[in-house]
């Protein structure tokens, strides 16, 4: 039977950190499913879901508790079950501003208080390339169950985004 394992890890930025973690898992026996990885400021973060049979997960904690405990990488480890089949319509949202505080907490409450899912996110600043102004970027997934109305839903959420001096654009995901 399939066994998963949700694997964070974060260490110092450094070459070779993907290459020493993935040989972890595969010299285990076991497969990535997913992961993202990113670099963020001078530290590197991964997050990935293995999966293999009971056996295969046991040498997979095995390798990885050694690993964490020969270098100055931080690894937290989870058993987890395969994601419910969702019958929802995914849809993604991506949101330009100004940058200011409170941004990623107004937009996540005003999707849980309608109970829907945001599965993905990822947010960014820069500086934009002539003014040099502090700049917001948002790219996220949401969930939108079969028995919501689309349409009203974007209008509420085109609504809130003038109301926070957002710039949004919402359509439907490619799965």
């Amino acid at each position: 039977m399939e066994k998963l394992l949700a694997i964070t890890a974060i260490s110092p930025d450094r070459a070779g950190l993907i290459k020493d973690l993935s040989e972890a898992v595969t010299g285990s026996g076991g497969s990535i499913q997913q992961s993202r990885m990113i670099a963020l400021g001078t530290e590197f973060a991964m997050i990935v879901l293995v999966s293999g049979n009971w056996h295969v997960i046991s040498r997979v904690r095995e390798q990885l508790a050694a690993l964490d405990g020969r270098s100055d990488l931080t690894i937290t480890l989870r058993d987890t079950d395969p994601s419910p089949v969702d019958a929802s319509a995914p849809y993604m949202i991506d949101i330009v501003s100004l940058d200011h505080d409170g941004i990623v907490l107004d937009i996540s409450g005003f999707f849980a208080s309608r109970k829907l899912g945001i599965p993905e996110m990822s947010t960014r600043r820069y500086n934009a390339p002539h003014t040099g102004a502090a700049m917001f970027s948002v790219q996220f997934t949401v969930n939108i169950p079969a028995d919501t109305h689309i349409a009203t839903l974007r209008d509420e959420f085109l609504a809130f985004c003038d109301e926070h001096n957002l710039d949004a654009i919402m359509e439907p995901a490619q799965r």
